[in-house]
């Protein structure tokens, strides 16, 4: 199965991000060496519209065929536009068939190649529409509060007005963004990542890092250094 990179070059909250050091290699270069790893993987492709990006992933063994289109590149633009633009250009320049794919953002650096080979297993195994990687929620969403024109707190949940231990609700899952795997026509046709046959991989919050602000570098590399001990 074919693996999927997006690394476009702006950023917003952290620029120069996907080249970024971390722990003394590359941001996205955690991510390429992750994926040659997997046993599931048979591609490694970097989308971006960034030069730079595309000799870093290239010198970190991924392919990069071609340049992501500017219009694909923007801060409005969907990356499953990237997606589906990428495996075309594959398709139309070679016989492969993609039905199913896997993207990787990245931003989410400390999956496993173990990660990755069992979120496959799972979409494999059971014909899934999609697969995604979720980590257990901090808190449960029944403690989240929003604050109104006022400034004072209510419950973001508005049929929730009970205080109860954490152990008394049910546990919340939200995406990681490490893992997604996809059938490709069915995300084509509908544009959504969530059908009747999404499954769910659970990673642990460890595992779970996903990289936006200067604090997640930290927070990042601070586990990267702390598992080589």
């Amino acid at each position: 199965m074919i693996a999927i990179i997006p690394a476009r070059g702006g950023s917003k909250g952290l620029p120069g991000k996907n080249i970024k050091p971390l722990n003394g290699i590359p941001l996205i270069c955690h991510t390429i060496l992750t994926a040659l790893k997997s046993n599931a993987i048979s591609r490694v492709i970097v989308s971006t519209d960034d030069e730079e990006i595309a000799k870093i992933s290239q010198k970190c063994g991924a392919e990069v065929p071609f340049i992501r289109p500017k219009e694909l590149a923007d801060d409005d633009s969907m990356v499953m536009d990237a997606y589906i633009y990428t495996l075309d250009r594959l398709r139309d320049t070679s016989e492969e068939l993609i039905e199913s794919f896997v993207a990787l953002l990245p931003t989410a650096p400390l999956r496993s190649s173990n990660d990755i080979d069992n979120a496959v297993e799972i979409f494999l195994e059971n014909e899934a529409d999609s697969v995604l990687s979720v980590t257990e929620a901090e808190v449960p969403i029944e403690w989240y509060k929003k604050i109104d024109q006022k400034g004072t707190l209510k419950n973001y949940l508005p049929e929730d007005d009970a205080v109860s231990n954490r152990q008394d609700y049910n546990i919340a899952h939200i995406p990681n963004g490490a893992i997604y795997v996809f059938r490709l026509e069915l995300l084509r046709d509908t544009r959504q990542y969530y059908h009747d046959k999404t499954y769910a991989y659970i990673m642990p919050r460890i595992r779970s890092v996903d990289i936006d602000e200067p604090i997640d570098f930290e927070w990042a590399e601070f586990l990267i250094q702390k598992q080589g001990e």
